[in-house]
């Protein structure tokens, strides 16, 4: 790492990549140059699943409500909601002076249109799970739209401020050119997008949250965070999203640089394929979970940036993972499982990976590997491009996959869509039982804080338990950027809203 990032220090190779001249932040103050290290694999808000994607889209795109950093529910399209007292009856007013960048009104036909495109299978939405009590939707006026439920849904106005429920406009899904285009009603719009090279925003004068602190974003794909590293010292770059911790842990270093760091509800996890022999085998589910070393996979793959967790990441509901099945090693208890489901030699399997989302991913699988191997277990490790492996992870077609899956402020909002039997990722997860699929129903309805915790807390025990997926740690959202750059707010879902109001200071 040291010797490339001394090579790019050179600025010809790095001013290469960038594709910009070599000037300083404070010569085009009205442009905030950024850079990533994975590029979005899609357009249509409502089908992207990976980060790189979502981090794009959440600036073009706007929801009914955003969550913000405390996880309170706030305005966004909409300007108020309100539920009926029976639960079963939601309704918005809308933000009169909402459009979406083309100039035309956002109205309660974009909104009805955006989540009967939601709901309908053949889209194939990512979120779609979270709308299943939707029923029917009224618009009694341009500004006003009421969701009439089949039951109270407590998490759905969460699943709502997601990007994946983002309201496009009715004459787009009409003509089919959703994710042919981006046109949103966010504080950015997407001027030109060259894959897995940049991608140049402008900024959005009609946008309803107000001006833009910048007049636009140009975003550089740099697939080696140490470039990226290399172009802030030379000010070439003004804000980067980091996310290898052996590059972000370097930034505190740099006197001219300062590095946001924040832990997220996002978690890694290794997914076991229960579809699939021998995982079919709750023992040598259980096997796997116990043959794991959660602080050692963290320790070496993500130099301790995190923290061990369970399937609740959300801090109010979790549970301390030493309560949960096997969360601390037990390999003679491992091997005693294995036997008794008849796999005492161990047998042989397949993980796969992203190269980059997340960058930790090879080494996590390498150490599971280690891990694995005492109890007989032989693992290959399959790493692939990104838009490959989104497309085998949502076919279910793995024995096993290293994965980064996000976190949602409600449980119910960030789990529906694997462990419910109506849920539309259950390709993904290849397990369910009555018993999270009930738990999941009730925590759904329930209003009551309290039982809620409790039913959740149940839930997260018995997942622990039957070990379809192996939850490993949570870690942070790391940004770094230069010091004159003033106003972004980091939060525990990892968005980069907030560039919406940030400004370059003189």
């Amino acid at each position: 790492m040291v010797h490339l990032t001394r090579k790019l220090l050179s600025g010809i190779t790095l001013a290469a990549m960038l594709g910009v001249a070599v000037v300083s932040t404070q010569a085009n103050a009205a442009t905030l140059h950024m850079a990533w290290s994975q590029d979005a694999t899609g357009l249509d808000p409502h089908k992207q699943t990976a980060f790189s994607s979502l981090r794009l889209l959440e600036l073009i795109y706007e929801p009914l409500v955003r969550v913000d950093a405390s996880l309170q529910i706030i305005p966004a399209i909409a300007t108020s909601w309100e539920f009926s007292k029976d639960g079963k009856m939601l309704t918005f007013k809308l933000d009169p002076k909402a459009k979406f960048q083309d100039g035309t009104a956002v109205t309660s036909a974009d909104v009805k249109a955006s989540f009967e495109r939601i709901l309908d299978e053949k889209t194939g939405a990512a979120a779609r799970a979270n709308f299943l009590s939707i029923a029917g939707i009224d618009t009694p006026d341009a500004a006003t739209v009421v969701f009439h439920l089949s039951q109270p849904d407590v998490p759905i106005l969460t699943a709502m401020s997601d990007v994946n429920a983002a309201i496009v406009p009715a004459s787009e899904i009409k003509a089919g050119s959703i994710g042919t285009k981006a046109l949103g009603s966010g504080p950015f719009k997407l001027d030109k997008w060259d894959p897995n090279a940049k991608e140049v925003l402008s900024a959005n004068k009609d946008w309803a949250g107000g001006a833009t602190g910048v007049d636009g974003i140009e975003i550089s794909v740099l697939p080696d965070e140490a470039a990226i590293l290399a172009a802030m010292r030379t000010k070439q770059i003004d804000f980067a999203l980091l996310n290898d911790p052996l590059v972000a842990t370097l930034v505190p270093k740099e006197a001219s640089l300062q590095l946001n760091r924040v832990p997220v509800l996002a978690y890694h996890v290794l997914q076991l394929n229960p579809s699939r022999k021998p995982m079919t085998e709750l023992k040598v589910r259980q096997a796997i979970s116990c043959a794991i070393d959660r602080q050692e996979v963290l320790d070496t793959a993500s130099l301790g940036e995190g923290k061990v967790t369970g399937p609740l990441t959300i801090p109010a509901l979790a549970t301390d993972p030493s309560q949960l099945f096997c969360y601390k090693r037990d390999v003679e208890k491992a091997k005693k499982l294995m036997a008794e489901a008849g796999f005492a030699d161990g047998f042989s399997a397949t993980v796969i990976g992203a190269t980059g989302e997340p960058p930790t991913a090879a080494a996590e699988a390498q150490v599971i590997q280690s891990q694995l191997a005492e109890i007989g277990v032989k693992l290959d490790i399959k790493m692939m491009e990104l838009n490959v492996y989104v497309d085998a992870w949502l076919k279910g077609d793995f024995d096993m996959a290293i994965a980064l899956n996000g976190g949602r402020a409600d449980p119910y909002t960030m789990y529906n869509r694997y462990w419910t039997k109506a849920g539309n990722l259950q390709k993904v997860a290849n397990y369910i039982d009555d018993t999270l699929d009930s738990q999941m129903q009730q925590g759904r309805a329930e209003t009551d804080p309290a039982k809620r915790k409790a039913i959740f807390g149940k839930f997260e025990k018995h997942l622990a338990e039957m070990s379809p997926w192996i939850w490993l740690y949570t870690s942070y959202s790391y940004t770094a950027q230069q010091k004159n750059i003033a106003g972004f707010v980091p939060t525990p879902t990892g968005t980069l809203f907030s560039l919406s109001k940030v400004t370059i200071q003189q």
